[in-house]
């Protein structure tokens, strides 16, 4: 064996030019494929980060017997709130835990009136990661202070004719099914570039609605933001060993729509990517199949010296999954070197963020991640193509009478 790995890793060398260009292939496909991977990381920490920010959090918390009934948005009381908020706060991917009470209400005007999710916050533990607070177009953020106050969107605001100071009845449901009313002052308005969604939530601070939904001192919910997506799993652990009577879910049983965008687009993905290696196996194919008439007369060479057509073949085969591994490894330390480098500098988006709604939500610069986590994956493929590319001329290869072979020109 030791015979043909030195054969073969003298024949890869023997034509530099025609090596060095099939590396180059091998290493911008895979190289280009590590860099497409750890950008679409970033995208999904951009947008879908700031997606589930929007929505809840990445875990959110509820009292037992909530998920039943989440159709409902019921108003059961969270036993332990601080106690679980405290622990959160205390595991190292947790960048914010904070109490919420949610209900579903109706937010009347002049202008008319529309159904809306009533989501009560801690002002100032969510500020500093709510994209709600970092998008505030008029106005200002709610303050833990703040009495018959209330943060809206711009699309609900221009539905209901209202700006800074402009008065609205909010109508929410209490416990118990009662339903309390009382007229607010809009003291902010926040722009999404999404219309559906601003008009579907509104603000207030905890202590009013703890006041108004009689939840003195409860909450119903404790939301978690976490430092990336993908870490929800070693979260949730320790917690639900710590808390076994509350209901601990990710954003991908709370937001099954975004899992069902995030899974069909990698789908996508994948096969985009298999295109692309398949491209390059025909590159690496052609180039294989020069070299076994380039060598028609070493063929024949070898087989006078005893080589059997299969250890012919095998020969060229091992020449293959030589230069696929040597591109494979280049192409890793290529395409790394290319997401660190941009994953500290950053890709400047903000000209696409109308493009399409949802990209509304990304920040003005991306950062891609390392895209460690397909790069098994994708090595392992690019490999095997490569081996099935040098399959059909090691079979030529090997076809060569020896006799024949040697009077070739």
């Amino acid at each position: 064996m030791r015979l043909y790995l030195r054969l073969a890793w003298r024949n890869i060398w023997r034509h530099k030019r025609r090596t060095f260009t099939i590396l180059v292939s091998i290493v911008l496909v895979m190289g280009l494929m590590i860099f497409y991977d750890g950008l679409i990381t970033g995208f999904e920490q951009a947008i879908y980060g700031n997606a589930i920010k929007v929505f809840g959090g990445n875990i959110q918390v509820h009292a037992s017997g909530y998920q039943e009934k989440r159709d409902t948005t019921p108003l059961l009381p969270l036993e332990n709130d601080l106690a679980i908020a405290e622990a959160a706060r205390k595991l190292p991917q947790v960048v914010s835990a904070s109490r919420r009470i949610n209900t579903s209400g109706l937010v009347t005007s002049r202008e008319g009136a529309f159904t809306v999710d009533i989501t009560a916050i801690e002002p100032e533990v969510e500020a500093p990661v709510s994209v709600i607070a970092q998008n505030m177009s008029d106005g200002r953020f709610l303050t833990a202070t703040d009495e018959d106050l209330v943060v809206i969107g711009k699309g609900l605001a221009e539905a209901l004719g209202v700006t800074i100071g402009g008065r609205i009845s909010l109508a929410g449901r209490a416990h118990h099914e009662q339903m309390r009313t009382r007229t607010m002052t809009v003291v902010g308005i926040y722009s999404l570039g999404m219309a559906d969604l601003e008009k579907r939530t509104v603000y207030i601070s905890l202590a009013e609605a703890q006041s108004l939904y009689n939840l003195t001192g409860q909450t119903t919910e404790v939301t978690l933001v976490l430092e990336r997506i993908g870490q929800e799993a070693e979260t949730m652990t320790p917690l639900k060993a710590q808390f076994p009577g509350a209901e601990i879910v990710s954003w991908e049983t709370s937001f099954p729509e975004l899992q069902a965008a995030l899974t069909s687009k990698g789908g996508v993905m994948d096969i985009f990517s298999i295109f692309i290696i398949l491209i390059s196996g025909i590159g690496i194919f052609n180039l294989l199949m020069m070299a076994v008439y380039e060598r028609t007369r070493e063929i024949g060479m070898l087989g006078a010296l005893g080589l059997k057509p299969r250890q012919i073949g095998f020969l060229f085969v091992l020449e293959g999954i030589m230069i696929g591994l040597v591109g494979v490894l280049g192409g890793i330390v290529f395409g790394l070197a290319l997401n660190l480098i941009l994953g500290k500098v950053g890709m400047d988006y903000s000209s696409f963020s109308t493009v399409t709604e949802y990209m509304a939500l990304l920040n003005d610069r991306v950062y891609p991640g390392l895209g460690l986590q397909q790069l098994p994956k994708r090595a392992i493929t690019v490999a095997i193509i490569c081996a099935l590319a040098a399959l059909y001329p090691a079979i030529e290869a090997s076809r060569r009478e020896p006799a024949e072979a040697l009077h070739y020109v």
